[in-house]
């Protein structure tokens, strides 16, 4: 049986994304484990030409046009962390690298909200015209997708790389759980934006994002859900659990200050801990 040469993964996800399909609803179609369908889309597993036609099959398209097809309009990269780079530290968050207009965006609808912000506002913050806005992003709507988008390609570069320093299901769960507080403290900004600002991201945009934040949240069910097939996890409740516990995580920026007396990496390992001791609860 053939494999598919590498970086197929990342087509195959970024079908799956533009239809609106999770990684476990496409998962359960093809009759495999979210892990293995997450260990395809991350090129860690060979994929078989038989199931990148499965894969198609489910997503209603051709496996022609999913390898063909580029990958949908994304932000600029956040160019804090490289994917391919070898033992990159998903635990090190140098400074991101944004044009000025994305930059004055996040600070602008952080101050005001999306609503409250106009392209003027947002221009006087980048110390630009207006008309030089526009000229990089057409409309507001599009400027706050490129931030989802900046904050979405940065914790599907996080969470994955965390998980797989671990070698048990509660270390994976743990590093997950510790790089998702990380993220929440280090980028506030821009999670303090994604948290309340999905409801303004209008369609198809607002399915796609919202799966990408889904596929997030099933990473942690997953390791949660072999942790307790393996005894190390016993709560009954691993569905409610996992998901209070991610949003224990989301709410760290509307309280987090760098400069209080805990630091990010002090309050990410004390809410890996919460974590464990959550889903050991019998």
């Amino acid at each position: 049986m053939f494999s598919m040469a590498e970086h197929t993964g990342a087509l195959v996800r970024s079908a799956r994304v533009r239809t609106g399909v999770s990684l476990r609803q496409l998962a359960t179609r093809i009759g495999v484990s979210p892990a293995t369908m997450s260990a395809i889309e991350n090129d860690k597993a060979g994929l078989s030409v038989d199931r990148l036609y499965a894969i198609a099959e489910a997503l209603g398209t051709s496996a022609t046009e999913m390898l063909r097809t580029p990958e949908p309009h994304h932000a600029p990269r956040a160019g804090a962390h490289d994917d391919n780079a070898p033992g990159a530290d998903w635990r090190a968050f140098p400074a991101l690298n944004l044009d000025p207009v994305l930059m004055a965006a996040i600070s602008v609808f952080v101050r005001t909200g999306y609503h409250g912000a106009t392209m003027r506002t947002i221009a006087t913050a980048a110390h630009m015209s207006v008309p030089g806005v526009y000229h990089h992003y057409p409309s507001k709507q599009r400027l706050l997708v490129a931030i989802l988008d900046v904050a979405m390609s940065e914790l599907h570069w996080l969470i994955p790389a965390a998980r797989s320093e671990g070698s048990t299901p509660t270390e994976r769960f743990s590093n997950m759980v510790e790089a998702l507080a990380l993220f929440h403290t280090h980028r506030r900004d821009l999670a303090f934006i994604g948290a309340s600002e999905m409801r303004s991201i209008l369609p198809p945009d607002h399915e796609r994002i919202s799966a990408l934040r889904n596929d997030i949240q099933y990473m942690l069910d997953d390791e949660a859900e072999a942790a307790i097939a393996t005894g190390e996890f016993r709560t009954p409740h691993a569905h409610d659990a996992t998901r209070a516990i991610s949003t224990m995580c989301t709410s760290l920026p509307s309280w987090f200050q760098p400069s209080g007396p805990t630091s990010a990496s002090e309050i990410a390992g004390e809410y890996a801990r919460f974590a464990v001791d959550i889903m050991r609860a019998g």
